[in-house]
């Protein structure tokens, strides 16, 4: 083995491999498909399955027997299999690898990132969070995970977490599965994984089989080829193959039916037999009773195949669910039992073995746990270590000045008549020639406006300045405030975020304050308008400064 592989499980190696002219060896490891010149010991091209969107092959009847591998980025690597014994050995070379990339490469399909999704969507409906966005991380003022760490909440964090949602198996897969002609008197299936994966969800027994025969003892190919060949699959043949490999799978089926017959629903408000016109079961056995004719017993098969496959269908669905169901609600042994508006009796339970299961069921359908009075509060305890002055209050000070009723009386009828007769003097505050030479003072062409020319500074800048100088001053202030949040730097943690946000503060003045500083001298506007930002910039840096003197770096 290789220095390259050592490491690695190697599933499947393939000689006299071209890539680009060059002859050398594939290997598909458990997690990338690499490939080797001859005469080295390191790789030249290595693809992880889950950077693979797809592969593609040659059509059949083409000189040349290759295989594409397709990247989620769009680039794409391609395989030339030259093996010297003949075309044939070169397309079951290919069809291997073919194989076994078709097994490997759902197991590492990539799923949407739903948290990018969120972001997205966070982004698309709040303007004023995406210009951010755009002036700092696009810039590099900050990197997007710091972006999404300091400024906003994850989204992952605004809802609970769930577990992922698992896709149902559609009751209608099969018709997918429809046969097509190859021109040469064959028949061809196209399956995808995730038909197989319907296929073994629904049937256990075909999945039973499929570990036990694949690979060891015959292709992945060369089992579904048996498997659309079986009598299991076409039941309506009459005559059956003794060496089928799946004709235990009928009988395997036909003893989940048995089985669902004698476990019943346990929902005691359902009484399935009501709708039978004729009794399939006899009373005292759970036996199958034979039909009167054969078209009867062709029509009973068929309608037990529907009512199977609907149960196996339902139950690959609520399978999980039940199992989550229970781990998660164990403490509370109703609702482990109601699933489905049914009631599994378990021995274990002895809140279900006390109360009669209709019982059960009426009050679930009638009680709503929100509209209940036996909600509890979560209230504080207080802990007292003198009651007897909690309960009598706090005592008041003797206050040895006492003051009689009368004098307080007198007190307030004095206060109010000299409030009555009070009168202000406003002459004496300002006077006319003061007020004059100060309102003189500040009107254009005054000793205060010499630098003005009578318009206002909204109507001297552009509106382009005004919106960017706008959109700075909100960069700038989110920076800043995440700055001055980590004093005290109580912790390691708020050390290392000062330290980043320093970096960052000056990141942004050279990468956004200085431009536009830049761009108003350009545009003979005032540079005074970045003063007040470089200020803030300042009593920051002084800050970090001081902080670092402190610490005697």
């Amino acid at each position: 083995m290789s220095p390259g592989t050592s490491s690695e499980d190697v599933l499947l190696m393939v000689s006299h491999v071209h890539h680009k002219k060059v002859d050398g060896t594939l290997y598909l490891m458990n997690e990338r498909i690499a490939w080797m010149p001859n005469g080295k010991d390191t790789f030249s091209i290595s693809h992880k399955y889950a950077d693979i969107k797809m592969q593609k092959i040659s059509p059949e009847g083409k000189s040349k027997v290759q295989l594409q591998v397709v990247l989620h980025n769009g680039d794409n690597t391609t395989f030339h299999f030259v093996n010297p014994m003949g075309s044939s050995w070169q397309l079951q070379d290919r069809n291997g690898v073919k194989e076994l990339l078709q097994q490997l490469l759902p197991k590492f399909k990539r799923k949407i990132n739903k948290e990018l999704e969120e972001k997205n969507n966070i982004l698309a409906n709040d303007p004023v969070l995406f210009q951010l966005y755009r002036d700092l991380v696009t810039t590099q003022v900050i990197t997007a995970d710091e972006f999404w760490a300091n400024y906003v909440k994850k989204p992952a964090q605004n809802q609970a977490i769930n577990s992922e949602q698992e896709t149902g198996v559609s009751g209608s897969f099969l018709i997918g599965i429809a046969p097509q002609t190859d021109g040469s008197c064959g028949i061809k299936y196209n399956i995808t994984p995730e038909i197989i994966d319907s296929i073994f969800r629904t049937y256990p027994a075909v999945k039973r089989k499929h570990m036990e025969n694949v690979p060891h003892k015959i292709t992945e190919s060369e089992f579904w080829t048996k498997f659309f060949q079986s009598h299991y699959f076409h039941r309506d043949r009459l005559n059956m193959n003794s060496k089928d490999l799946f004709s235990e799978c009928a009988k395997i089926d036909e003893e989940d039916v048995k089985n669902a017959i004698d476990k019943g629903i346990p929902d005691p408000f359902v009484d399935i037999t009501s709708f039978d016109e004729e009794k399939l079961l006899e009373d005292d056995s759970k036996t199958v009773v034979n039909a009167y004719n054969t078209q009867k017993e062709i029509n009973q098969n068929m309608i037990r195949r529907f009512n199977h496959h609907s149960m196996m269908v339902l139950q690959s669905c609520t399978k999980k669910k039940l199992d989550t169901s229970a781990d998660n609600n164990l403490p509370n042994a109703k609702k482990a039992a109601l699933v489905n508006n049914c009631v599994n009796s378990t021995k274990n339970s002895p809140s279900i073995s006390e109360k009669d299961s209709k019982k059960i069921l009426i009050e679930k359908k009638t009680i709503y746990e929100d509209l209940s009075a036996n909600s509890k509060q979560n209230v504080s305890s207080l802990n007292l270590t003198k009651i007897n002055r909690y309960l009598s209050g706090p005592i008041p000070l003797l206050d040895t000045n006492d003051i009689s009723p009368e004098e307080v009386t007198f007190a307030v009828n004095h206060l109010n008549n000299a409030i009555y007769h009070w009168s202000p003097n406003l002459s004496n505050v300002l006077t006319p020639s003061s007020a004059i030479i100060a309102l003189g003072d500040v009107l254009p062409g005054g000793s205060l406006m010499k630098n003005m020319d009578g318009t206002y500074l909204k109507d001297s800048v552009p509106v382009e300045i005004q919106i960017e100088m706008k959109q700075l001053y909100c960069a700038l202030s989110e920076l800043l405030r995440h700055f001055w949040c980590c004093f005290p730097t109580t912790t390691p943690q708020l050390e290392e975020k000062v330290l980043s946000m320093q970096n960052s503060l000056q990141r942004f003045e050279f990468a956004k304050l200085q431009p536009f500083q830049e761009k108003l001298t350009k545009n003979c506007l005032q540079s005074q308008l970045c003063d007040h930002m470089k200020s803030l910039l300042q009593v920051a840096y002084k800050k970090f400064s001081t902080w670092q003197s402190r610490l005697g770096r």
